[in-house]
């Protein structure tokens, strides 16, 4: 998820030299002050850091669809979104990888930037249950902003939100435009899989109705 703002472009480059120059695993802390200054540091210094990212760490661990159901469907129901919907964010923004850290300094799943994270009281970015929590609130947010259209919604998810304000409709951006039509085709994936899913359950259900019901009369025969 990319911002476009003079603010948030320097706390990017901040964050990744940041992210570059300490250890494998390593706390960093974030403090902004009353004329909106963002401070990164690893070693805080004053009680008002906040801590932002847990850790550092570098290798890939993927999580499987099935064992983030339970947490993507709690979450999707709070902030009324079709899970599908978030499972296509999460599959386009770290492929299901909770450590996923982009070049910007997006991280976890929902890829979240360190200073959204801390707007959406997300302590610890890399935990998946926090930042898909994080991410379908900011998600719902920018659909309640843009009316509940979607393709403005994704593309403010990934640009920022002044980004489509600006251009009054999705920002002529190439990374932006190729996003949304990610998540849409993603979105589209997932639904029909989950269609046919529901649609498999019901015929066992009723199947295993029937065998039940049938199962007096064999006895008795």
């Amino acid at each position: 998820m990319a911002q476009v703002s003079r603010t948030t472009a320097i706390l990017s480059v901040a964050a990744a030299l940041l992210l570059s120059a300490l250890p494998s695993h390593a706390d960093v802390y974030q403090y902004v002050d009353a004329n909106g200054t963002i401070s990164l540091t690893n070693v805080p210094n004053d009680p008002r850091y906040r801590r932002v990212i847990s850790e550092l760490p570098r290798s890939r661990n993927v999580i499987s669809d099935n064992e983030l159901e339970p947490v993507i469907a709690r979450h999707s129901r709070a902030h009324r979104l079709h899970p599908a919907l978030i499972r296509a964010v999460i599959k386009t923004e770290s492929d299901f990888d909770p450590l996923a850290v982009s070049r910007a300094g997006a991280i976890g799943l929902m890829q979240l930037m360190p200073q959204t994270a801390v707007r959406l009281d997300v302590r610890d970015s890399y935990n998946p249950d926090e930042n898909i929590g994080g991410g379908t609130k900011y998600l719902r947010q920018l659909l309640d902003r843009f009316n509940g259209n979607l393709p403005l919604a994704l593309a403010a998810y990934n640009a920022g939100e002044h980004a489509v304000e600006r251009y009054h409709g999705l920002p002529p951006i190439a990374e932006t435009r190729q996003y949304v039509r990610k998540v849409l085709r993603y979105y589209r994936t997932f639904l029909t899989n989950d269609r046919m899913s529901s649609s498999r359950s019901y015929r066992a259900e009723v199947l295993g109705a029937k065998a039940r019901t049938l199962a007096p009369s064999a006895r008795a025969r």
